[in-house]
């Protein structure tokens, strides 16, 4: 089953997108997706120039052998362009599998291990009362886990909260805006608003942070005492992780979970969080962490280790990455949490697919393959329009963690 054709497809229907579509020489084609964030471009060249025409002829069957022929060959390894290009060609060679099994993938992952996936929505709003609000649309929806994240009293912008609450996307500019933080502000403001949530909503809906690498470790574990009361899920990105060690002095201090990892792109990224059970979750995807067959590798140290998968789904994964991560989600024994931020009608347009949202749970495709497709003809409707994330400054000028 040799490789024909392999093209890559940039589009952006409301944002960025990037798609790598497989044809065999049997007229069966696959879909994975290359999407990095504020990036795409970097990702769409390494897949054109060096990636595609070393496809062109290989056994398509050959899963495995491939992961290893583009991470192994390209020598200079990791990092989160080759392994997003890597995942790209991987995902779309597991949807082919299935299609020609006859089968949605995971089924070829072991079939399931749950019924549905439990995803979160992200609920933000600049005060308390707007967020609880939001909160409440998303538990009327039929969501059991719900994100907060608010505006900070003092600072103009906040990350996480954005104009557009269904559709929140940080990429807001062809350069990258720059906005004003205070640590000291946000540790005054956070637990306040977890109290007004919980009193509200009751013990039973799960409740979620994003600190994004904000804070240094005391800084976390302080953060981690002041929310211990309101029982959270997980706190998110509490520190940088290039530096693991950190997460150790947060585990000392602290008994609220944490979450890491939507930035790793390998398993060597995280070993030593999960080794040392420093993380209750961790977030790494599909996408950036070099496809299904990789991640998977990534989840089973997890699960030796009693850490559980909380996989990044913002709106910069398109719903060829969701679909992908569906069907691990559905098969793997140590899911903890899906983040499940929906896509505009039209990215649902340009990528159809047959995953559906019930009850708080999304429920992978039972057709063969992933059960998602690219519009070819819609998406080159949609041109490529540069897009940046944000940077951050302290208030007396210096660039912090974003």
């Amino acid at each position: 089953m040799k490789i024909i054709d392999a093209r890559v497809i940039v589009t952006c229907p409301g944002r960025n997108f990037v798609t790598l579509k497989v044809e065999t020489q049997e007229g069966v084609t696959g879909v994975g997706d290359a999407t990095l964030n504020g990036r795409e471009l970097a990702v769409a060249s390494y897949l054109t120039d060096h990636v595609v025409p070393a496809l062109i002829g290989r056994d398509a069957a050959r899963i495995e052998d491939t992961w290893q022929y583009l991470y192994r060959g390209a020598y200079w390894r990791r990092g989160p362009v080759t392994m997003s290009a890597i995942a790209a060609v991987d995902t779309a060679l597991w949807d082919i599998k299935g299609k020609v099994a006859g089968l949605p993938v995971y089924q070829l992952l072991g079939g399931r291990s749950r019924d549905g996936v439990t995803v979160y929505g992200h609920a933000n709003a600049e005060s308390v009362e707007q967020v609880c609000a939001e909160v409440a649309r998303y538990v009327e929806m039929g969501y059991r886990a719900v994100r907060v994240q608010t505006g900070i009293p003092g600072l103009a912008a906040t990350y996480g909260v954005g104009k557009d609450k269904l559709f929140y996307e940080p990429a807001d500019a062809a350069i990258p805006t720059e906005a004003q933080w205070s640590t000291d502000r946000y540790l005054h403001h956070i637990p306040g608003v977890f109290a007004r949530v919980r009193d509200e909503f009751g013990p039973n809906l799960k409740l979620l942070h994003d600190v994004h690498h904000r804070l240094t470790p005391i800084e976390a574990a302080r953060l981690g005492q002041l929310l211990e009361p309101y029982a959270l899920t997980w706190m998110e990105d509490p520190v940088p992780a290039e530096l693991q060690e950190g997460f150790r002095l947060i585990r000392q201090h602290t008994t609220t979970p944490i979450a890491v990892g939507e930035v790793f792109n390998t398993v060597w990224d995280c070993q030593q969080l999960i080794r040392e059970q420093l993380i209750d979750y961790v977030r790494a995807t599909v996408v950036h962490a070099g496809g299904i067959t990789h991640l998977r590798r990534i989840f089973d140290l997890a699960a030796l280790h009693h850490v559980r998968s909380g996989s990044h789904g913002a709106t910069d994964l398109s719903p060829v990455c969701m679909a992908a991560a569906l069907h691990l989600d559905v098969s793997i024994p140590n899911f903890g949490l899906q983040e499940y931020m929906r896509h505009t009608e039209a990215t649902d347009a340009v990528f159809p697919h047959t995953y559906r949202f019930a009850d708080g749970y999304l429920h992978p495709s039972e057709e063969p393959g992933l059960g998602v497709d690219i519009d070819e003809e819609l998406a080159a409707g949609y041109p490529y329009r540069p897009a940046s994330l944000p940077v951050n400054r302290l208030e007396d000028g210096t660039l912090h963690h974003w």
